[in-house]
């Protein structure tokens, strides 16, 4: 099981307030009979999921007691799979109530029912337009999903969209509420749960991914670049298979380590392997994951490279991340975007431009989030290469 979405796991101070907070929240909108959003905020790693599946345990125990309705959503297969394993552990939880959103909204609509509690983790993955490959008509899911509930819990980090056809903005979210007449409320978690990194890394991460800034690291040698100061790996790479064969030694020591890369190497759904190339390093991208085991989780995963839609919501202990061309050294210290070389195509499909005021940002938006949750999955370390060779060696002589 992935403990970050255990319905048992010990909750943090801040966690715990928050917690006590969306209970509150949801009481007070069922006995008032009134319609209802809370939104939690959090970056990678907060803990947003941990507080979710905690709330969700409480709500179905009561459930029966109070003859309550309740769902909860998450728009992300391999998710989807940990969530409705871990209820089989829980008398409480029944798996039938864990669905994708359109699942839920179809069924909800077929039935003509309402729920009372419907709590969306990774609210950033809804869909904000019809998709008829993926069975939704309607125009944005959060929407109907507001229309079939009493009362709506999402998670929600707009750092983590990936997806044009799912691209969100707090503006939205704002119309809804006021379109809807909602109750509404917002709280942010600030405490990263899950990298047991310095500061000084996730600022690292952070100033990279939103301000295009590269910061300097300390040298170690020549191999890497480190700035390891804590038990917390941190190191750059000029060599993606040295890289690789670091985190394999780290897998068979505290397994739960792979490697991931961005969207810049060609792969498509047809069934054959695809490779991702750099220099003395040949890897085949993951395959479409048909078992009840998440990629994560499987050992022989590591034999492979995982995406964006792969690994986004999971812990490992150690990741290596390979950055690709899309990502240019841009001179003074700062990286560039490259949106041409980014071979996921389809992130970028499905939108009607005059939706988003300006689509080239947007999109550069998506390949920075993108960097962003790639770098901020280990628990332990992350390892990183640049297939922009400047990049490293600016950061070698900064």
């Amino acid at each position: 099981m992935l403990d970050s979405v255990l319905p048992n796991k010990h909750l943090t101070n801040e966690q715990q307030d928050v917690f006590n907070e969306i209970l509150d929240f949801i009481n007070d909108n069922l006995k008032s009979n009134t319609k209802g959003l809370f939104q939690l905020n959090g970056d990678a790693g907060t803990g947003k999921s941990v507080i979710l599946t905690q709330l969700f345990l409480n709500i179905e125990r009561d459930a029966k007691q109070n003859s309550t309705n309740n769902y909860f959503l998450v728009n992300h297969p391999e998710l989807l799979k940990v969530y409705q394993d871990n209820a089989g552990d829980f008398a409480e939880l029944r798996k039938n109530r864990f669905l994708r959103p359109t699942t839920f909204i179809n069924r909800m609509n077929k039935e003509h029912k309402i729920a009372d509690v419907v709590v969306i983790d990774e609210a950033h993955l809804l869909l904000s337009e019809a998709d008829r490959y993926n069975n939704f008509e309607q125009h944005n899911q959060l929407e109907e999903i507001i229309k079939l509930a009493k009362v709506v819990i999402i998670v929600y980090d707009e750092r983590q969209v990936l997806k044009l056809k799912s691209y969100w903005s707090q503006y939205v979210i704002d119309n809804l509420v006021k379109r809807f007449n909602l109750k509404y409320k917002l709280e942010t978690l600030r405490v990263q749960m899950r990298m047991q990194a310095p500061r000084s890394v996730i600022n690292w991460i952070n100033d990279l991914t939103k301000e295009l800034k590269l910061d300097p690291v300390t040298s170690s040698n020549s191999e890497f670049l480190d700035n390891s100061s804590s038990n917390y790996k941190f190191r750059i790479y000029q060599d993606a298979e040295k890289m690789y064969q670091q985190l394999r030694r780290d897998n068979e020591k505290y397994q739960k380590s792979r490697i991931v890369a961005t969207a810049d190497y060609p792969s498509t759904l047809d069934g054959k392997k695809h490779y991702v190339n750099e220099g003395g390093f040949h890897l085949p991208w993951d395959q479409y994951n048909y078992d009840r085991v998440t990629w994560a989780q499987k050992d022989s995963t590591i034999d492979e490279i995982g995406s964006i839609y792969t690994v986004q919501g999971f812990d490992l202990n150690y990741v290596a991340v390979i950055i690709g061309p899309s990502i240019e050294y841009a001179g003074d210290g700062h990286i560039r975007i490259n949106i041409g070389s980014y071979e996921d195509q389809e992130a970028f499909k499905k939108r009607h431009e005059n939706d988003i005021d300006n689509i080239d940002a947007a999109k550069e938006a998506i390949i920075l989030n993108s960097i962003n949750v790639l770098m901020k999955r280990g628990i332990k370390g992350v390892y990183i290469y640049f297939h922009d060779a400047k990049i490293y060696d600016y950061l070698r002589e900064s």
